[in-house]
């Protein structure tokens, strides 16, 4: 196989991998979470691993056919897009946190929780940093919160610390920039996100009572219905962790069932994995290459 067929086959792959995603909802959690990761990493990876098999075998070679120097600069150009995006995504991100330290008006402790408080009327709550992240609320949501709803509300919080969610979905949110020109991929990152915040609920569930929860989550949803925000690093904030009110019947619904998914989540499990393998086939041409 030349370079170019190479190429054409790492972007007829991923396009037809994301085309044919239907969502189903029907399945358990666990089936739903190791489908989405799937079908989300698969084909961007894929994509990767095919740039980056051809940059190593270089324009030249028995192997390159027609193409090659074209299939070589096409993976430079996606490699470079890659790595600019992930800066610029970093970047913005660190930049998000620096200004919402600054514009803090206080670190207090609420319910046993350090947080710093935003001058904000949208009731807002949010963990910021990577891996040891910091609790983030906004004024409007303690003025509308008792607290014993708002401890709830930072306990769900808690959960996302708790399974590191901020580092895992800055990366997601990298290859999510990166793949946005394949079909399907809002639609399987919002599923990724809502599954996310039902792994959050149910880890809060075990701490709180799920009715309490659930009370906040609307609560929060009635109060901030209608209102946008104003603040560009909240914005930023909404997209990494979107408003309760995302699918919030079917977080209600998690919360009241008498055995909703586990708490910690599936594990990965070795059919995942094999589909997963399937993005280092690319690599495997490269011995082939003289």
């Amino acid at each position: 196989m030349s370079h170019l067929g190479l190429l054409l086959l790492g972007l007829a792959f991923s396009w037809l991998w994301r085309a044919q995603v239907r969502l189903d909802r029907a399945g358990s959690w666990a089936q739903r979470w190791q489908w989405a990761w799937i079908h989300f990493l698969l084909p961007p990876l894929f994509l990767l691993t095919t740039a980056l098999a051809l940059a190593w075998m270089g324009p030249r070679g028995q192997m390159a056919g027609a193409g090659g120097w074209f299939s070589y600069g096409c993976a430079l150009l996606v490699l470079a897009a890659a790595a600019g995006l992930a800066l610029r995504w970093i970047g913005e991100y660190w930049c998000s946190c620096q200004r919402a330290h600054r514009q803090a008006l206080a670190q207090v402790n609420l319910c046993g929780f350090s947080a710093y408080v935003l001058d904000l009327e949208i009731p807002f709550a949010a963990q910021v940093g990577v891996w040891n992240s910091q609790l983030v609320v906004s004024r409007g949501l303690l003025q509308q919160l008792d607290e014993e709803h708002l401890r709830a509300v930072l306990i769900h919080e808690e959960a996302h610390r708790h399974y590191r969610d901020t580092l895992w979905m800055l990366a997601v949110g990298w290859l999510r920039r990166l793949s946005a020109w394949l079909p399907n991929t809002e639609l399987l990152w919002q599923e990724l996100l809502t599954l996310r915040e039902l792994r959050a609920d149910r880890w809060a569930a075990q701490r709180v009572d799920p009715l309490v929860l659930g009370e906040a989550l609307l609560q929060v949803v009635s109060y901030g219905r209608g209102q946008q925000p104003s603040n560009a690093w909240v914005g930023f904030a909404l997209e990494m962790d979107p408003p309760p009110g995302g699918r919030l019947q079917e977080r209600i619904e998690a919360l009241l069932q008498p055995k909703g998914p586990e708490a910690s989540g599936p594990s990965p499990s070795r059919e995942s994995w094999g589909w997963l393998g399937l993005a280092l086939l690319p690599l495997l041409a490269i011995p082939f290459h003289t």
